[in-house]
C-alpha cells in the first residue's frame, strides 16, 4: 500500500485571504450586475446611490485585503512569497515543460506551492483583481465621493459656494456643470475598464475553478482541501519541498 504522507503547504494568511477574496469577489460581482442593470431593474437615483455605496463598502474589504495580500508576498512562508507567484526566473520554462507533459502521461508532479501552470494562473489573477481594485477606487470617488480620491472629485466639481464635503450624488444642482462634465470625461475610460476587466476576471476566475478540480482529480493531492487545513497529501515528495524537511508554520 502506497504510504502517504501530509505536507504543509498554505499558511493561514494565504487561506484567510483567498477565502475572503472569493467572497468579495462574488459579492462585488452579484452587486456589479445589479449596477449595470440599474435602468432594466427600474432603479431610483436613491436606489442606485444604496447599490454603489453598498459596492463600493464590498470593495474597500477587497482592496484591503488584496494589499495584505501583497504585502505577504514579502513575508509569507515560502509558497505564499513573489518568488513562488510571478513565473519565470532560471529554470521556470523547463519546470513548465516538465510539468505539462508529465501531466500529460498521466504521471503528474507534485508541487506544494503553485506549479508552473498555476504560477501563471495566479500571477494573471493578482494583475487583474489589482486592476478591478485600483479602477474601483476611481470610480467611487468619481461616482459618490468616497474615498481615497473622493474628496479631490468634490472639489473638481462642486459648483460655486457650494462646500466640497457637502456634494451629494446625482444632485446636478451642487455640480459646476463644465466641471463636471469634464470628470465625466476623465471617468469614461475607467469604466470602460472596470467592466471589460470584470468580464476577463469572471472568465479567468472559471479557468481557475475548473483546473483546481481537474488537478485534484489528476494528482490527488488534496489541493482543495489544502486551502482549509493548510496542508497537502502525497505519496512521493513534491518538486519543491524542502529538502531540509522544515516545517512551515500552517
Amino acid at each position: 500500500m502506497t504510504e502517504l504522507k501530509s505536507y504543509a503547504a498554505w499558511d493561514a494568511v494565504t487561506r484567510w485571504f483567498h477565502w475572503i477574496n472569493v467572497l468579495c469577489v462574488f459579492a462585488l460581482a452579484a452587486v456589479g450586475v445589479v449596477i449595470l442593470k440599474d435602468s432594466a431593474l427600474g432603479l431610483t437615483s436613491d436606489g442606485k446611490v444604496l447599490v454603489k455605496i453598498t459596492h463600493s463598502l464590498i470593495g474597500y474589504v477587497f482592496v484591503l485585503n488584496l494589499l495584505w495580500r501583497f504585502i505577504w508576498a514579502f513575508v509569507g512562508n515560502p509558497y505564499a512569497r513573489w518568488k513562488s507567484i510571478i513565473p519565470g526566473g532560471k529554470g521556470f520554462i523547463q519546470s513548465l515543460r516538465n510539468y505539462v507533459f508529465a501531466f500529460m502521461s498521466g504521471k503528474p508532479e507534485h508541487y506544494l506551492g503553485h506549479n508552473p501552470l498555476g504560477r501563471i494562473a495566479v500571477f494573471v489573477l493578482f494583475v487583474l483583481l489589482a486592476i478591478q481594485a485600483i479602477t474601483g477606487l476611481v470610480l467611487a470617488g468619481t461616482d459618490i465621493f468616497y474615498p481615497p480620491f473622493g474628496h479631490w472629485i468634490a472639489q473638481w466639481v462642486a459648483a460655486n459656494g457650494v462646500p466640497p464635503e457637502s456634494l451629494l450624488p446625482y444632485s446636478p444642482d451642487m455640480y459646476d456643470a463644465m466641471a463636471y462634465k469634464s470628470m465625466r470625461d476623465f471617468r469614461s475610460p475607467y469604466i470602460a475598464i472596470h467592466e471589460f476587466n470584470f468580464f476577463v476576471l469572471c472568465f479567468i476566475v472559471l479557468l481557475h475553478i475548473a483546473a483546481v478540480i481537474i488537478t485534484e482529480v489528476k494528482e490527488q493531492g488534496a489541493i482543495i482541501s489544502a486551502m482549509f487545513t493548510g496542508r497537502k497529501i502525497f505519496s512521493k515528495d513534491p518538486v519543491d519541498v524542502d529538502k531540509n524537511g522544515s516545517e512551515f508554520p500552517s
